[in-house]
Parts: C-alpha cells; sequence; structure tokens
C-alpha cells in the first residue's frame, strides 16, 4: 500500500496540471493574435502550401515549388559592422505541408573553398559556417525554438527561454527530431531542412502567424548576419522578430512517442583480498524507457520508467574543505529537457533555487560505518513523470513528479565475518509544479512554484533521526519590462517548511546553512524539542540593460535563518540580508583599433539578522575585444575586513581580513582553427594568505572530421584560517570551547581533455578525460582569542601522535589537534561511441573509468603526478545501450 501511494504521486501531480491547462486552453481558444505583436515586427515572409508533401530532403533545392516560393532575403550584419549589408547573399524559403514545414536556405560565397564546414558532433558547432532559423511559433514574443544547421550538415537545436539574446540565454537540452541535408557547390552551400509539426507546439488556429528570425555565421570572417538584426545596444530577442504568415489550416498532431532502451553493463573493479565486494566482473542487464505524450498543440506529458543515465559524463574530481557540500552540473537527458522553467529568480551571496533536479537519484543519505559496504551510489529512480507547455493564454506550466526507492546495502565486518543488511535510503516522492504568466505589451511575467519532499520513514530507525519526514517549499517570481525591456524589475518571493523528528530538525538547525547554535548569536537558539522548521526569502532587482553606453543595476535580497531548500533544490546559507549595484560603460559600435569594449563598477555587501556585516566586495572590471576579434580582460577586487559566521562551525564570529584581487583574461579568434585562451586569478590578504590560478585552453579545430580542447589547470593557495576541529575545555573567552584553524598550504593540477571524431553528423567518437591531483599541508594550528577576532593564538607544536596528529601546548597543557595532510590522485575518463542509426534512435558504447586514491602525504604536487592518476587502482565499467524512437501521431 505504502509503494503505491508514493508511485500514485507520480501521475497526480501531472493529472492535476492537466485539468487546470484543459480548462484554461478552452477559456484562451476564442483569443485572437495581438495586433501590437504583428504591427512591431515590419519584416515579413510567407510560406507557400504544398498540395501534397512531395519535397525529397537531399539538399538539392531542385523540387519545381521552390521556383515558386517568396525568399527572406537582405541580411543585415551584426558584427562586424553593424547595420552594414551582408558581404554574401542569403535567401531562406519556407514551404509547408500536411504533416510538416519545410525550409529551403541557399548561402551564396564568392569561393566556396573557404568555406569552413568542419564535421562535429551534433550540437557542437564549433568554427563552421551556418544557418540558424529560430521561430517563435507562439508569437508570444518572449520564446523561441531554433534549429541550426553547418555547412558539413551537423545539426544543433535550442530554445530561448526568455526575451533575450546570447549564448547563455539558450536551453540546449531542447531534442527535437528532425532531419536537414546540405550540400556544398558552386554558388555556395545549400540546407535543406524537414521539421515535422508533431516536433513544434504552437496554437490551435485556422491561421498561424508565427515569429520567425534568421541568422547566418560566417566564421572566415567573423560576419554574423541577421534577417532581424537586434542591435547590441537594445534588448530583446523574439520581441523583434518578423512574421511567418500563409500557415493555413495547419492541424496540431496529438504526439505519442515512445523510447525503450535495452542496456548491459560490466564492471571490472580491482581485487582486494579483504574486501568481499571487490575482485570480481559485475554484469547487468537492464531494461526501461520514456514515453511522450502530447496533450493538445503545446502541451507534453513525459514519463519514464527505471530510467537510466549510463551514456552521462562523469563529474569532475574536487577536493572540498568547506562546510558546503558541492553541487555539480545536470546532465541527465530527462531531466535536463525543459529545465528553464523551473528556474526561479532570486538573489543572494550565493546561487540558491528552489528545485535541484539532482537530489532526485542522489546518492544514499545514510553511510553506515563498516570494513567494507556493498551499496549503490545512487539511489533507484521508480519512475517519473514531467508535464510541460505553454496555453494560448500566455500560461507557462511546467510539474515533475518521481519515486526512489527503498535501498539497502550489505555490510561486512572482518573481526566477526559476518554481513548484514542495512536501511540507507527510504522510499521517497519528489515533486514540483511551475507556472509563468505572461502579460502586458512587453512581455512581462508573474509565476509561482511549489516542490514537496515526502519519505516513508519507520518512527524511531536510523534515517528518520537524520532526515526530514516531509519539506514543502514554494515561492512567486516577476519580471515586469518597461519600454520594450529596457528596463526591467525582477524579484521573488518564498517560503519553507519542513517536519520531521526532533533529530532531524536539530540537525537542520545546527547545519552550515545556519549554525543556530553559536553561541554569540543573540537572536537564534537551538530548541532540540522542534518538530518542524519554517522560513522565508524574498530578492527585488531593478535594472536598465538596454541604451548606447550607460547600464546600471540594483537590488537587494533577505532569507530568514529558517529558510531551507536543501531537500529539493540548493540553499547555501540562510540568514543573510544583502545588496547590489552594478554600473556599466560599453561601447559597441567599431572603431579602427577595437570592435567594442565596456568597463564595469560593481558592489555589494551582506548581513546577518543580527545586523552584522558578514561580507562586502568592492569590483572593477574592463574587456576589450580588439580589431582582430582578440580580446582581453582586467579585473580588480577589494573586500574591506568583515565577519564570517560559518568558519567556526558554530562557533562564535570570526573576523576576515581585507582581501585583493587581480584577474587578467586573454583569448584569440574563436572563429580560428586554433583557438587559445588564458585566465589567471591572484588573491591575497593582510594576514599572508595568498592564491594563484592560471588556466590556459587550447582548442584545436582543423576544419575536417575531428577536434581537440587541452584545458589545464593550476592552483596554489596558502590559507591561514582554515578549520580544524572543535574541543571542550577551552577558555571562557570562546564560551568553553577551543575553535581550532591551522595554516594550509594547497596546491591543484588537473588536466581536462576533450576529443571529439565525427565519421559523419550521426556517428561520433566523443571522449573526455581528467587526471587530477590535489595536496594539502596542514600547520602551525592555533585557537580563535574569542568572538569577532581577527587572530589567533598559535599552538606551539611538540611533535606528532602515532596516528599523525599534532602534538601541541597552549601554555597551560598539552593535548593533540589533527593533522589532515592529504594527497589525492583521481583519474576519470568517459568514452563514448554514439550513432542515431534511425531518426531518433541512438546507439551507445560507453567505457568509463574512475580511479581514486588519497594517502597522508603533504610533500608538494609535481607535473609527474598526473601521469601516476592515470595508473591508480579503480574502476572501469563497460556498457551498451540501444533506444528506438516510436513516433505514433494521430
Amino acid at each position: 500500500m505504502v509503494f503505491s501511494r508514493y508511485y500514485l504521486s507520480i501521475f497526480f501531480y501531472p493529472l492535476f496540471i492537466t485539468i487546470y491547462c484543459h480548462v484554461n486552453l478552452q477559456l484562451a481558444s476564442a483569443q485572437t493574435i495581438d495586433s501590437n505583436r504583428i504591427e512591431n515586427a515590419p519584416r515579413q515572409v510567407s510560406a507557400f502550401k504544398l498540395e501534397q508533401d512531395s519535397v525529397i530532403i537531399d539538399g538539392n533545392l531542385t523540387e519545381p515549388v521552390w521556383d515558386r516560393v517568396s525568399y527572406a532575403s537582405g541580411f543585415v550584419q551584426r558584427e562586424p559592422d553593424e547595420g552594414a549589408e551582408a558581404t554574401a547573399k542569403t535567401e531562406v524559403g519556407f514551404v509547408y505541408g500536411k504533416d510538416a514545414l519545410y525550409i529551403g536556405a541557399r548561402m551564396y560565397v564568392d569561393n566556396p573553398a573557404r568555406i569552413q564546414a568542419p564535421m562535429t558532433r551534433r550540437d557542437e558547432h564549433g568554427n563552421a559556417e551556418r544557418i540558424v532559423i529560430s521561430l517563435d511559433t507562439y508569437l508570444d514574443r518572449r520564446t523561441s525554438h531554433s534549429f541550426a544547421v553547418s555547412a558539413s550538415g551537423v545539426r544543433a537545436e535550442f530554445y530561448s527561454p526568455n526575451d533575450s539574446y546570447g549564448f547563455r540565454s539558450r536551453d540546449f537540452t531542447f531534442d527535437p527530431v528532425w532531419s536537414v541535408e546540405t550540400k556544398i557547390d558552386s554558388l555556395g552551400w545549400v540546407a535543406e531542412m524537414r521539421i515535422s509539426f508533431s516536433q513544434l507546439r504552437f496554437t490551435d488556429k485556422q491561421e498561424q502567424v508565427w515569429g520567425v528570425n534568421i541568422n547566418r555565421f560566417q566564421p572566415q570572417k567573423n560576419e554574423d548576419d541577421f534577417w532581424v538584426m537586434v542591435p547590441q545596444d537594445v534588448s530583446g530577442w523574439a520581441s523583434r522578430f518578423g512574421l511567418l504568415t500563409g500557415l493555413e489550416d495547419v492541424t496540431p498532431k496529438r504526439r505519442i512517442e515512445l523510447l525503450p532502451y535495452v542496456a548491459g553493463d560490466a564492471f571490472l573493479t580491482n581485487p582486494d583480498p579483504q574486501n568481499p565486494f571487490l575482485g570480481r566482473a559485475n554484469y547487468k542487464a537492464r531494461a526501461g524507457g520514456n514515453l511522450k505524450i502530447g496533450l493538445g498543440p503545446n502541451m507534453t506529458l513525459d514519463a519514464t520508467i527505471n530510467p537510466d543515465f549510463g551514456q552521462v559524463e562523469a563529474d569532475p574530481a574536487q577536493v572540498n574543505l568547506s562546510a558546503f557540500e558541492t553541487f555539480f552540473e545536470e546532465k541527465r537527458p530527462f531531466f535536463t529537457e525543459g529545465q528553464q522553467l523551473f528556474r526561479v529568480l532570486g538573489g543572494g551571496r550565493r546561487g540558491d533555487n528552489y528545485f535541484y533536479s539532482r537530489r532526485i537519484g542522489a546518492a544514499p543519505s545514510y553511510r553506515p560505518n563498516a570494513d567494507f559496504a556493498d551499496m549503490n551510489s545512487n539511489t533507484s529512480i521508480l519512475g517519473a513523470t514531467k508535464f510541460t507547455g505553454r496555453l494560448p493564454s500566455g500560461l507557462s506550466i511546467g510539474g515533475l513528479s518521481a519515486v526512489t526507492a527503498n535501498e539497502e546495502a550489505t555490510l561486512y565486518n572482518i573481526e566477526t565475518d559476518t554481513r548484514r543488511n542495512v536501511r540507507v535510503e527510504p522510499l521517497t516522492s519528489y515533486n514540483v509544479v511551475r507556472m509563468q504568466q505572461e502579460f502586458g505589451r512587453y512581455a512581462s511575467t508573474g509565476g509561482f512554484i511549489l516542490t514537496g519532499v515526502h519519505r516513508d520513514l519507520e518512527p524511531g530507525s536510523v534515517l528518520a533521526e537524520q532526515l526530514n519526514k516531509t519539506a514543502i517549499t514554494g515561492g512567486t517570481d516577476w519580471n515586469l519590462r518597461f519600454q520594450e525591456g529596457k528596463y526591467e524589475l525582477t524579484g521573488d518571493a518564498g517560503f519553507s517548511y519542513l517536519s520531521g523528528s526532533r533529530s532531524a530538525i536539530l540537525d537542520v538547525q545546527e547545519s552550515s546553512a545556519r549554525y543556530y547554535q553559536r553561541p554569540d548569536a543573540s537572536y537564534l537558539s537551538v530548541d532540540s524539542s522542534k518538530t518542524s522548521l519554517s522560513g522565508y526569502r524574498a530578492s527585488l532587482n531593478f535594472e536598465k540593460n538596454a541604451g548606447r553606453h550607460w547600464l546600471w543595476e540594483i537590488g537587494g535580497s533577505t532569507k530568514s535563518p529558517g529558510f531551507e531548500l536543501n531537500d529539493t533544490g540548493i540553499l547555501f546559507e540562510a540568514d543573510d540580508i544583502s545588496y547590489n549595484g552594478e554600473l556599466t560603460f560599453r561601447e559597441n559600435q567599431p572603431s579602427s583599433w577595437y570592435q567594442s569594449y565596456r568597463f564595469q563598477l560593481d558592489t555589494r555587501a551582506s548581513w546577518n539578522y543580527g545586523g552584522t556585516r558578514t561580507g562586502n566586495r568592492l569590483q572593477l572590471s574592463g574587456r576589450i575585444e580588439w580589431k582582430n576579434f582578440w580580446d582581453t580582460s582586467v579585473e580588480l577586487g577589494y573586500n574591506p575586513r568583515a565577519f564570517d559566521d560559518v568558519q567556526t562551525r558554530g562557533g562564535p564570529l570570526l573576523g576576515t581580513p581585507r582581501q585583493y584581487q587581480f584577474q587578467t583574461g586573454f583569448g584569440t579568434n574563436r572563429s580560428s582553427e586554433f583557438f587559445f585562451n588564458l585566465f589567471h586569478n591572484s588573491e591575497w590578504d593582510e594576514f599572508g594568505g595568498w592564491e594563484f590560478f592560471i588556466s590556459p585552453e587550447f582548442q584545436y579545430q582543423p576544419g575536417g572530421r575531428w577536434d581537440l580542447s587541452v584545458d589545464p589547470r593550476l592552483n596554489l593557495q596558502s590559507e591561514k584560517r582554515q578549520y580544524l576541529t572543535t574541543l571542550e575545555d577551552g577558555p571562557s573567552d570562546t564560551y568553553g570551547k577551543r575553535y581550532v584553524f591551522s595554516s594550509i598550504d594547497r596546491s591543484t593540477l588537473s588536466l581536462r581533455i576533450r576529443f571529439n571524431y565525427a565519421f559523419n553528423p550521426d556517428l561520433s567518437l566523443e571522449g573526455y578525460a581528467e587526471p587530477f591531483i590535489a595536496s594539502g599541508n596542514y600547520k602551525q594550528p592555533g585557537e580563535l582569542t574569542g568572538p569577532r577576532s581577527y587572530q589567533l593564538d598559535q599552538y606551539e607544536v611538540e611533535g606528532k601522535t602515532q596516528d599523525g596528529d599534532f602534538i601541541v601546548t597552549d601554555g597551560t597543557g598539552q593535548f593533540s589537534v589533527p593533522d589532515p595532510d592529504f594527497l589525492v590522485k583521481s583519474f576519470r575518463s568517459n568514452i563514448v561511441l554514439r550513432y542515431e542509426w534511425h531518426p531518433g534512435s541512438t546507439l551507445f558504447l560507453v567505457w568509463q573509468q574512475n580511479r581514486f586514491t588519497r594517502d597522508d602525504s603533504s610533500r608538494f604536487i609535481e607535473p609527474g603526478d598526473l601521469v601516476n592518476a592515470v595508473g591508480q587502482t579503480g574502476d572501469n565499467i563497460f556498457a551498451i545501450k540501444i533506444t528506438y524512437w516510436f513516433p505514433v501521431n494521430n
């Protein structure tokens, strides 16, 4: 019964949203197209209607219909000479039939031999010449879907969730099934596309009018041409599109797509005579699949059973000595698709979010103490559903529900030669609902999000003492746009509520996000009898983001001490009041020696709810793009003294020193075959601490079928205030405890290597490898002398214990403190052969390595350690996965 209740929750939330959407759809179906949206679009192109689908996708444009269409032409440069006529002619025509939209594009070139057409993997065009067709199918003047193809026929697509242009405003998880062929000839090159209406979302009306823009990029000239050019000094993207007209009697399809998979793994581990769970090969076979159902022309329901993420690239290695957990980017396809909708506007000292999908299927929560344990590295996801779409009324909707499994681990005790099973993760239900309404002439938005987690916890169990039983969070956000988006007022307001055992809620009170136990925080107190906790947050930001020269932004945010997101989202620190301000001067009009430049002044500060200033920063930065498209950047930063309420791990405030920062960057022309980028950062403080980071990046795209990038990173650091431990029997000045810190010399060296070889646009070999070395040498331990102190009382080190800890004296007695020196070696790699053997259907062959060792050495790292890291012990995983796409349109 418990399992059924949790499993049905996967379908309850999407069902509720479906009913809501159906009602709104009926109310909005009679709406007409906003006349303002048509009047503000001066350029139009008409699609030609086919009596029957007779276009063959071969890249030739030889069918008679291509002689009868009206072509979009007259392209204008955005770069390098904004507003000038494009140096080469481009013509794009649109044809449609009962089931699909066809696009024919002719790109003229004076010398076809100069066309840059390297064969790359899908979704990565690199320095290839390309054409991009962007469609605002809702004509909402805010969102768009883009279909791109390079001269070599490599496809890419992305979704723009807001009315802004640029790489950072794109969601590359949009993954439709469409076809295209290209051909290079004596005039230039041709692209011929077919996009099924089942892959597009649009309003069900007899006459369709869509927003459209076309972009051609010529890398050999660094020339970016547009059919509707949006100047660099103004805001907006989809709001400035032209119109695609002539689409009549286009019937939306009920989309049903089934993507089943079968897969098998071979886990090869290094033998360990004492560990009964290692030293053998494990073989596993599994099956599952995704179901995608179109609910009307603009809503989609996705469901997955036993989702598989075996081909996903491994997370990079890191050594984390902070009080906060490490967060990694989501890479799993089911969760990345449409993830932009679930992001809510916010602010504060760090990047918080109501929903962080990697909470679903994360590592088990309970890590039992045992000599050896056999447990899954990730919690199994039994099933999940996701509902996304947009109504004609301008309401965007998203809902996600997932159930993760009850997980057990087998523990082995060497001394007794016994095994036992323990529960390490409960059956858990995750639910998220997100809605966002568009309104007003300039596509302002307002929305809300609601999340919930419920765990099946047995009262009195170990898991019940550690985990919250129920967690609910919610918030509203808005983006009010004025003067065609030149000014924006954004903000959010939200809440959180947790319930669970007294022990679990006590852990939340004492966690690194709030530290209620801080002895000098008179406005906070720990309540061990609590079985619930609640909090709130809010932010407000006003900015000018368009104009010839001057831009500015000012805002602030607040998070109450009890605010908590970490059951479904990300929250680093609560108990925060902060502000930020930014002033920018830019020049986008080229001169004889530069393409553009900008200078920016930033200031920000934060306080806790006790009124203590916990951070302050002043930053001046500048960047110039030279006439040859190389760029140079410089940044200067200054942090005045403040007080840290986290570094003592629940102890009193610690004074932080004045800090200074100097950053530089340098990059060559990204459109060249060889690209080089150098980034450097130096920091130092008044106590003698310092940090040096340098990262040169090399990319080589020779124009054939392969490309290579090498990204070495070196980080050297001397930190004078690294937390070690908290001991009892301390002086009264520090509330009877000793808050022990140490200097630490750290060094980190890594080498990220990526290579791709494309046999053709549908078959590629993709590789990633990263040897990683990190060391830490602790020395000169000491303790905090009192609250708000900037100084430490240094100990005298008299030797080491048998366990390697420091033996120290403070003048009153002798005791020991930890000396956690470390030398970490890691090597992670991933090689994937990806073959789209049928439209929407893919074969993956995967080889993954995960090698890792750690010892107590304290020596400085050497470049040769990177080679040694490759030979460390670890796991090899070989996997094969095959999917098949079944489209059912009726």
